[in-house]
């Protein structure tokens, strides 16, 4: 599914080179959830982008679904990015003049959707998350937390292969936070979407299998958690 091999990542100071990534070597295969933790500056946002297609290594490799990122034309990143992987940005990254409701729809007219089957989609990701009575707000009229929740909505839309989230409850109430925590579950337990998540929390950080930790860089650890929590009946 994710595949690197001495994935690195600096960026140019002058006549030195400051290393966000070294030598990352990761396997993450379909239906896994693992959490990527570590301190501030660990390199774990960065990682990420570069997971999702949105950022490219300065060295290393990179095969997602088999094929090797590193040899892909842009139109076929771009195609993979928007057809294959939801993102849920800490910093939401909504679209400041489109609605709710057209953020929602966005991603499902580049994935060239009919009017009636992104209506439906739409429709439906609005009820699920509450957002009917906010649909046709701004972004700069919503709290953090109702951002949070249209950016969390958004990732899902497209029925992704692997949804990639960055502190993906960092601004939601904690009966928010384990409702979008469950969802993310449940599409992994059933539907077998690939999930990796960024997050300082502990017990977020218990709904997955796996947990790697960065420092400095580096991948200090890679180790699985003891007991995931499961999806409560409802």
């Amino acid at each position: 599914m994710i595949h690197t091999r001495n994935l690195t990542k600096a960026y140019r100071n002058g006549f030195s080179r400051t290393f966000v990534l070294r030598q990352i070597d990761l396997e993450i295969e379909e239906g896994e959830f693992v959490t990527v933790q570590g301190p501030s500056g660990a390199g774990k946002t960065t990682l990420l982008h570069i997971l999702g297609l949105l950022d490219e290594p300065t060295d290393g490799e990179y095969e997602f679904m088999g094929d090797p990122v590193h040899k892909m034309s842009e139109d076929r990143r771009t195609e993979i990015h928007r057809s294959q992987i939801g993102f849920v940005f800490q910093a939401y990254h909504l679209i400041d003049d489109l609605t709710v409701y057209e953020n929602l729809e966005t991603p499902l007219i580049y994935k060239g959707l009919s009017s009636s089957e992104r209506e439906s989609k739409v429709a439906d990701m609005l009820d699920r998350f509450s957002l009917v009575a906010k649909q046709d707000l701004f972004p700069n009229q919503l709290s953090g937390g109702q951002q949070q929740l249209v950016g969390v909505a958004r990732a899902l839309i497209i029925e992704p292969t692997v949804i990639l989230a960055d502190e993906p409850t960092g601004n939601l109430q904690s009966d928010q936070s384990a409702d979008i925590m469950e969802t993310l579950t449940a599409l992994n337990e059933e539907d077998d979407v690939t999930i990796v998540q960024v997050t300082h929390s502990e017990k977020l950080a218990s709904y997955g299998e796996r947990i790697i930790e960065l420092d400095d860089g580096w991948v200090d650890a890679d180790y699985p958690v003891e007991e995931p929590k499961a999806v409560e009946a409802r």
